[in-house]
């Protein structure tokens, strides 16, 4: 059996297209529960290229974010097998995981996981700092500014509202420019004009910094703006489709 070493996970994703972003054959994860075997996600088999901005549809228990957490080796798959950005995560060691999230993933999760005895020019610097990156501080400034927060950089999360702590994490996911970008739900406790501001940055990373973007939400206007739209029902792609003709994000509604 093969071990990814810490080579394989640690070094510089390719993002010219020469192989896909993601690669999964078979991918499953399944739950023992008081002795039934439930599947929380079966039989994905997908390829990702590289600055693709993918948003992945279904209700709640399809297995958007079973799908998310597996990506983003924050869960192990059951079956099947996973590549990111060329490293087989499914079979790395628990330290390569580790090197692999802090340098080649970004998360923005529905809860905000702030620190909350840190700033929010702090918050989003910590960003730069678990990638050992230089020039955080100016870039974390930079950034806030971007999601409408560049008069706030000094406040604590409990100076500032749920869509604002909402927007603080989002710098932080975006501030490291990683290669791949996950986020779920990012605009389900923002106002419509927040939303449409943070899709917006979203969205320019895949031009700007050659990320890869997967938006998982239940919101299907948001699909109209993306390259791909990939829909899962109880656990199992049931639609992956391209996105030919995708609308400006200044036609959203909801």
């Amino acid at each position: 059996m093969h071990v990814a070493t810490d080579t394989d996970v640690g070094e510089p994703p390719l993002s010219e297209g020469k192989c896909p972003v993601v690669e999964t054959e078979g991918l499953a994860r399944r739950y023992e529960v008081g002795g039934v075997t439930v599947s929380a996600l079966e039989d994905v088999t997908l390829r990702i290229k590289p600055r693709e901005f993918i948003v992945v549809l279904g209700p709640s228990g399809s297995g958007k974010t079973t799908f998310l957490n597996l990506l983003g080796a924050l869960d192990s798959p059951t079956a099947g097998r996973i590549s990111v950005a060329g490293r087989d995560i499914g079979r790395a060691s628990r330290r390569e995981l580790t090197r692999f999230r802090r340098e080649v993933v970004g998360f923005i999760f529905q809860s905000f996981n702030l620190f909350p005895e840190l700033t929010a020019l702090e918050n989003v610097e910590f960003g730069f700092d678990v990638g050992h990156l230089r020039g955080g501080r100016e870039r974390a400034r930079e950034t806030l500014d971007r999601v409408g927060l560049g008069a706030r950089v000094d406040h604590f999360p409990h100076e500032l509202s749920g869509g604002e702590q909402q927007r603080v994490a989002i710098a932080r996911a975006l501030v490291a420019g990683k290669p791949l970008l996950l986020a779920d739900e990012p605009t389900g406790e923002l106002d419509f004009r927040t939303g449409i501001q943070i899709l917006e940055l979203l969205h320019e990373q895949t031009h700007d910094l050659d990320t890869t973007v997967l938006v998982v939400t239940h919101n299907r206007e948001i699909s109209r703006v993306a390259h791909r739209v990939i829909e899962l029902s109880s656990g199992r792609v049931v639609s992956d489709r391209p996105n030919d003709r995708p609308a400006d994000i200044s036609e959203l509604r909801w």
